[in-house]
């Protein structure tokens, strides 16, 4: 392609985009269902079991690309389910509460909405805190709370017993963490999400 044809097909990208601003951020509310995936441990090669996870230890796996990280937490108490859960923006949404036999086993996205924080093998700005951590909620009030996620990069804190509910920081203006399905057939993790496009 010439110079000038390139330089007119951005300039007429750029006076789209001007016209239509919306064309960047669509919300065309269409989901993409990724396949069901047994978790297995990248040591023996043998299916993680609820049994073989550590009560408030944080576990990392990549779903559904090597790029997404996500936590798996055994929360150590049941999760119950919660149905009414809403973003800041107003939309709901069903999380369907913990999984395995104690219904103790959660996960969600390893990657911080804001800054896009995610663990990396030399620091992690986002991981969950089993222990006491004091952080100010969203009513700007310090609080002092166990079993939270917690982001560095903008205090965000989110809380994985509820659906990933924001409790305070960054988070309080926007959604909470991005929960990944799982489900525990047979003794079992299967991981599975939806994404919207």
């Amino acid at each position: 392609m010439k110079r000038r044809k390139f330089v007119k097909l951005c300039a007429s990208a750029v006076a789209s985009v001007t016209a239509s601003p919306e064309l960047l951020a669509r919300d065309n509310q269409q989901y993409h269902r990724y396949a069901r995936v047994a978790l297995v441990d990248p040591y023996s090669s043998e299916p993680v079991r609820a049994s073989s996870l550590d009560v408030g230890e944080t576990y990392l796996f990549h779903y559904p690309f090597v790029s997404t990280p996500c936590f798996l937490i055994d929360l150590g108490k049941p999760v119950t389910s919660r149905s009414n859960l809403e973003t800041r923006d107003g939309d709901r949404y069903r999380w369907r509460g913990g999984a395995g036999s104690n219904y103790s086993v959660v996960a969600f996205s390893a990657i911080c909405a804001h800054k896009l924080s995610h663990p990396a093998p030399s620091v992690s700005f986002i991981n969950y805190q089993h222990g006491e951590v004091r952080f100010r909620n969203s009513f700007d009030e310090i609080e002092q709370r166990s079993g939270v996620i917690y982001c560095c990069s903008e205090n965000s804190v989110y809380d994985p017993a509820h659906g990933g509910l924001v409790l305070g920081g960054a988070g309080a203006a926007t959604a909470g963490c991005d929960r990944a399905r799982v489900r525990c057939r047979a003794g079992f993790f299967l991981c599975h999400r939806h994404h919207r496009r």
